[in-house]
């Protein structure tokens, strides 16, 4: 186990007063309902962002955008999936202030009621067989709404469960908000595999995929009733009684950061765009086009997908359990070399149209998403100074997210219509796997560095090597 920066127990600060960013003197039962809280809350946004994408890879280009053609029909509609990522900057940028000023809690509350009605109405929205072009300019505002909480919701969920951490479980407890992720898949993809079970066919396309969206209203409320019942995050209770909140937090992040921001999001990048293989509805369009070079049917696939899910979940956990043990940084170095073996392995288990290997396919590229992707929230966390952290993970985590998953399942589709191959594919997610791993290498292990605004100035220096 690695040894904490310093030997006062977390949340001491240099005049003998306790506070709890790190939960050492927290009750049990408020750590337990922050993990839960973190848990419930970014499982439904993520399936909320994941309905999406499932339904653009499965029914919009039919039903939004059929005018372009077959083909060009699936491009515009991962295209819609790309576009929130172009605002979840913005998101991060307005989540960031207002979260380093008036608290984590509040942007949790609020990215929550965004996302979900968004996505409520994205289910009500009539196609373009009804109101012609006005139905793909409504999906994509929608899809906007949702990117801009996506883009707020992360940094305020992941410092919640960290900050109430104890130092040597920051790790295990930053996962909490990571496995929202494969959760919020699994039951994107569970709730769509059982529709096409119960809507299967036309009735899919009629009414089947909106079941779905019309399901987050239920979602959202309890997850806002969870949410509400936790307590604000330690260290900014600690920071807003010594009224000490940067008042310009964004200004102050590039101002002395900038280039950490840079080699942060590389790193969530590297992750991001072989995660959106899956994620943005790439495979599961890919394996179930009828004019491709597969052409299964759309539950067995679906299903095949909802069981990565647990793989990625599980991958996840441990990871960040593991990162508490040998670093953060070495448990990515791991990552990158079996996230790399994964993608060397999809498509070749995908393209032999069995869909148990197609599983197989989807699952062991999972495990290597799940070592990157585990100990990114105390990875992230203890690279900012408590002052501007909530700016710093939120924006790195945006920014990573375009270069990332934005458009990666419009460049997978390009890629495989220019060269007939999914090989371009491979060596376009092999690279971005290899940026990820040279932008870990970039940046020194800060596992157990104190969290709390005593310890600014440790904080304030740069993780960067060669970098002060």
């Amino acid at each position: 186990m690695t040894t904490p920066h310093n030997s006062a127990p977390d949340g001491a600060t240099a005049s003998g007063r306790h506070f709890t960013p790190t939960g050492s003197f927290a009750a049990q039962t408020d750590r337990r309902r922050v993990v839960f809280a973190t848990v419930v809350g970014t499982t439904v946004e993520w399936y909320d962002f994941f309905i999406y994408a499932s339904a653009a890879g499965l029914v919009f280009g039919q039903l939004f955008f059929e005018p372009a053609g077959p083909q060009f029909a699936t491009v515009l509609s991962f295209l819609t999936v790309g576009i929130s990522f172009l605002f979840r900057p913005l998101g991060a940028f307005i989540a960031g202030h207002l979260g380093d000023k008036y608290g984590r809690r509040l942007v949790l509350m609020v990215t929550l009621i965004l996302m979900g009605a968004a996505t409520a109405l994205v289910g009500l929205l009539p196609t373009y067989a009804a109101i012609g072009a006005a139905a793909p300019i409504l999906l994509i505002l929608l899809r906007i709404l949702q990117g801009i909480s996506a883009g707020g919701e992360w940094g305020g969920a992941v410092l919640m469960a960290v900050e109430h951490a104890p130092t040597a479980r920051r790790g295990l407890f930053g996962a909490s908000p990571q496995i929202g992720v494969p959760l919020g898949l699994l039951l994107a993809s569970g709730t769509m595999a059982l529709m096409a079970v119960i809507a299967p066919g036309d009735a899919f396309l009629v009414w089947g995929w909106r079941v779905p969206f019309l399901l987050s209203v239920v979602l959202i409320v309890i997850g806002y009733y969870i949410r509400r019942r936790v307590d604000e995050s330690p260290v900014f209770q600690e920071i807003a009684a010594r009224k000490e909140q940067t008042r310009t937090p964004i200004v102050a992040l590039f101002k002395r950061h900038a280039l950490l921001v840079v080699v942060a999001a590389l790193i969530f990048a590297g992750n991001n765009a072989v995660g959106y293989m899956t994620t943005g509805g790439y495979i599961q369009n890919y394996a179930t086009n009828p004019d491709g070079p597969i052409g299964l049917d759309r539950g067995p696939v679906l299903l095949a997908v909802t069981g990565s899910a647990v793989t990625w979940l599980l991958s996840t956990w441990y990871a960040g359990w593991l990162s508490d043990r040998i670093t953060r940084r070495t448990t990515y170095i791991v990552g990158w070399v079996l996230q790399l073996g994964g993608v060397f392995a999809l498509f070749p288990l995908v393209n032999t149209g069995n869909v148990w290997l197609l599983f197989l396919g989807v699952a062991l590229l999972t495990i290597g998403l799940g070592f990157t992707y585990g100990p990114q929230a105390a990875y992230y966390a203890e690279l900012f100074p408590a002052s501007i952290r909530f700016s710093g993970v939120s924006i790195s985590y945006a920014i990573g997210a375009i270069l990332g998953g934005a458009f990666a399942p419009t460049i997978a589709t390009a890629l495989v219509q220019a060269t007939g191959s999914t090989f371009a594919v491979t060596l376009y997610l092999a690279g971005m796997t290899l940026v990820g791993l040279v932008a870990t290498l970039l940046l020194r292990d800060r596992s157990g560095i104190p969290l709390g605004p005593d310890h600014e100035a440790e904080q304030a220096l740069s993780p960067i090597y060669g970098v002060r």
